[in-house]
């Protein structure tokens, strides 16, 4: 029964995943969280966001605005490579607040405290109206790959910053949807490469997953590519209004969690 329910919570995230742009890693991340310590639930997080971005890549790629890949795209490359050789560096620095929910402990760090307040602001200012005035010139939109991969890099939540830019550059859905794939498979590749140079950082946690965490992986990643095919087979029927508001609300939440140490 709980394989059932690890790969009904992953397949349903990976519909939100596949229209909004992102959610897929920070959910499962949570339910892993409950499964297993820390350090093994980040590894199994990675192994399954990594096999779904490639997945999604077969199914969406195509749509992929070419020159949006490579103005935010390559931009997100670099700032994945500094921020996965910043999280190495900071690895070992002390949490500002701990606290223990479900029999595991929770950490408040300064990096996630400050990235859940930048992304609750902008969620909350996009759902009042005021950012949907904006329109982000595109020789803006590499800095914004840039923070976008940093961020990526130094904790793993590069979409909500993605999201937030590519909404503003005028995308049709088909186009949105391909290029947050394009684009977050990228990221995923440079930063997961770092950490593996890292050896004691990322491959002391890989080493973590044996038999016991075999089950819940692969549950997660069988729900989650049958998550994406039913989110393809979505996208016709959804408006980008509301994939809009999914990811605002989708903000919303990621903000107070990562904000409040839950993720």
């Amino acid at each position: 029964m709980e394989l059932v329910l690890i790969a009904l919570v992953a397949s349903l995230a990976a519909v939100v995943t596949l229209l909004s742009g992102f959610g897929l890693g920070s959910i499962v991340l949570a339910v892993f969280m409950l499964l297993f310590e820390a350090p093994v639930a980040v590894a199994a997080a990675a192994v399954v966001h990594l096999a779904n971005n490639i997945f999604k890549l077969v199914l969406v790629g195509r749509w992929a605005d070419r020159r949006v890949v490579v103005g935010f795209g390559v931009p997100a490359v670099v700032g994945a490579m500094v921020g996965a050789a910043g999280l190495l560096a900071m690895s070992t620095m002390p949490a500002i607040a701990r606290y223990e929910l479900f029999g595991h402990e929770r950490r408040i760090t300064v990096v996630k405290l400050v990235i859940g307040l930048l992304i609750l602001v902008f969620a909350l200012l996009d759902l009042a109206g005021v950012l949907g005035r904006w329109a982000i010139p595109r020789r803006w939109m590499a800095l914004g790959g840039l923070l976008s991969g940093f961020f990526g890099g130094l904790s793993g939540h590069q979409g909500a910053l993605r999201s937030i830019t590519l909404l503003r550059l005028g995308l049709d859905k088909e186009r949105y949807i391909g290029t947050t794939s394009v684009c977050s498979l990228m990221v995923d590749l440079v930063r997961l490469g770092v950490y593996a140079s890292g050896a004691a950082f990322f491959a002391k946690d890989l080493s973590g997953l044996g038999a016991a965490q075999g089950g819940p992986v692969l549950a997660a990643i069988g729900g989650a590519l049958v998550g994406s095919i039913v989110g393809r087979r979505l996208v016709p029927r959804v408006s980008m209004a509301a994939i809009h508001r999914m990811v605002g609300i989708f903000l919303i939440t990621l903000g107070i969690a990562l904000g409040t140490g839950l993720l």
